[in-house]
């Protein structure tokens, strides 16, 4: 990556109107991309944007292959102007949110950076995953919201967006609900696309539909064949692919699903074990290993039939957690048998990437691919405290496997780990990126330059005090935080850059849950962590709305 300095004469100073130069021949995904920019240059500048006709900053677009798949190169014209230009279309893409966090806006100007240089991505798979569930954020909020939160994240460098179709709720794939659920995660794919981006698929390997056939259903019980506790999450009408017919009745429905999705097409099949799912059955013991590899082979293959470019991630979420003997056993049935169905190994845990693989490696020697828990560490309800910015933990975890690494997919319950996305999105674009810095442009970049300082010192303060848990006390709703240090201090930090913040970041969702995290926060250490007052309630009442979460589940919406 080279960094530079911007040319006298390059129309680098303030600009109340900017012309867009597009390529001789603009695609679909340009054109996006175009409206993207100008979008965004409006919303934070006020600055008009035109695409015909003269400016006073011109911005000249562009695709040439050469610099590296996804990269990206802006540089000055020497006809006045700066260029933007794209080794692909995703690399303009990119190089786009670069150009727009690297300016400064007004209410009326926008006025360009001075960075220019070429960057290139170092990690193939740079993706998140959306859980669409328990009517959080996903589930729920308007569908254009969710569309312009994947154009977000896309500006940073994201280039693949995964989705789950959760069975368990439906009866069946013509369940009207179901199909309302669909027609809500193919617009989420269809972004994707419409961005030149890669789409994934998660899903459970032996799930089920809530009217699953009593006979074929799974075990689920512990206290033999080796289960010390019942696989959590277990929904129990998960298939055992050891009872007659059920392997067929998988595959039936796994067709009804890739169907589904056919004309926007699936780049990523997850195929996951736990937390839902697995059978502990005596046939299918221990299921990571034995039932769980029965199963999901054959969906791969059926998968690969329908999307033949397609990648199959097979994920050891939660192996050796109910059980023991499914590393061992995967490592040995892989290196006995390496298997031709599986392009990635996805190995995560809540404490990073396990213990197991960092020791001893990758069954198989296939490619690694993380899944960060972003969203759950620490807190009940998730998110439900606002913004739960962890920098020094990820760093951590990033210093120790990151390495090891060939992307990941973070996992995402909603918007209120935002910062959280960010910063995983910046490790796979370049690993040795510091968490530190990355905060900071983020800072900058949505609120203000000026608010650096104090709202990094803010969120140092936060993730200090990161763990809250809800329990009753006395008849009470009590906050359980291990720590409160620095709290008031957090808050006066966050009251002192509020003061200061142009209106556009000030209302921004972005602002407010972290404001409010930092209020609460505050609260909660004047009460003793007993929820009480107008103004703990009324954040909350802030924070439900933001989440739409009115109807959530209690892990995903504020307390009440």
């Amino acid at each position: 990556m080279a960094i530079g300095t911007a040319a006298e004469g390059s129309g680098s100073g303030e600009a109340r109107t900017i012309r867009i130069h597009l390529p001789e021949t603009a695609s679909d995904t340009v054109n996006r991309i175009v409206e993207i920019l100008a979008r965004r240059v409006r919303e934070y500048s006020g600055a008009r944007v035109v695409t015909t006709g003269e400016g006073e900053l011109a911005v000249h677009l562009a695709i040439k292959p050469g610099v590296g798949a996804e990269g990206f190169t802006i540089s000055d014209e020497p006809s006045g102007g700066i260029r933007i230009e794209g080794n692909d279309e995703p690399g303009l893409l990119f190089g786009v949110g670069k150009f727009l966090r690297d300016a400064s806006y007004t209410e009326t100007e926008f006025t360009p950076g001075t960075w220019r240089g070429t960057s290139v991505p170092k990690k193939q798979v740079r993706g998140i995953y959306f859980a669409t569930h328990f009517l959080n954020y996903y589930h729920v909020c308007p569908i254009d919201e969710f569309t312009r939160y994947v154009e977000d994240l896309a500006l940073w460098g994201l280039n693949t967006f995964s989705v789950w179709f959760d069975m368990h709720h439906f009866n069946g794939i013509d369940d009207p609900a179901a199909q309302a659920m669909l027609k809500r995660l193919r617009a989420i794919l269809k972004t994707a696309r419409e961005l030149g981006l890669r789409t994934g698929l998660t899903t459970i390997a032996d799930e089920g539909y809530a009217n699953s056939p009593v006979e074929m259903r799974a075990d689920w019980t512990a206290g033999h064949d080796g289960y010390t506790t019942p696989p959590g999450g277990h929904y129990h009408v998960e298939l055992c692919p050891n009872k007659p017919g059920a392997i067929e009745l998988e595959l039936k429905w796994f067709r009804e699903r890739f169907d589904a999705f056919k004309d926007i097409g699936i780049d990523y099949l997850w195929l996951w074990p736990y937390d839902q799912g697995g059978c502990t059955c005596s046939l299918c013991k221990p299921w990571g290993a034995n039932g769980f590899l029965r199963i999901a082979e054959p969906v791969a293959r059926l998968f690969r039939e329908a999307f033949p470019n397609g990648k199959v991630v097979l994920s050891t979420w939660y192996f050796d957690h109910f059980t023991s003997g499914e590393w061992d056993g995967i490592t040995e049935a892989f290196n006995k048998n390496p298997p031709d169905w599986v392009d990635h190994v996805l190995a995560d845990d809540i404490g990073g990437v396990p213990r197991y693989v960092l020791a001893k490696g990758v069954p198989g020697g296939k490619p690694l691919v993380g899944f960060p828990e972003i969203s759950m560490y620490g807190m009940n309800p998730w998110g439900g405290f606002g913004a739960n910015p962890m920098p020094e933990r990820f760093q951590r975890l990033w210093d120790e496997a990151g390495a090891k690494l060939g992307g990941g997919f973070p996992y995402s319950e909603g918007i209120y780990e935002d910062i959280n996305k960010v910063l995983y999105a910046r490790f796979y674009w370049d690993p040795e990126a510091k968490a530190a810095d990355t905060v900071r442009e983020y800072i900058a970049f949505y609120f203000s330059p000026l608010a650096v300082d104090e709202v990094s010192r803010a969120i140092a303060i936060l993730e200090r005090n990161h763990i809250h848990h809800v329990r009753d006390k006395d008849g009470r709703l009590h906050v359980q935080m291990e720590s409160t240090e620095g709290a008031d201090e957090s808050f006066r930090l966050m009251c002192s850059a509020d003061a200061n913040l142009p209106q556009r970041a000030r209302e921004s969702w972005r602002w407010r849950i972290l404001y409010l995290r930092a209020q609460i926060d505050s609260e909660l250490r004047k009460s003793d962590g007993h929820i009480e007052g107008d103004a703990v309630s009324e954040a909350f009442a802030e924070l439900t709305e933001i989440y739409h979460a009115q109807n959530a589940g209690d892990w995903v919406r504020p307390p009440r």
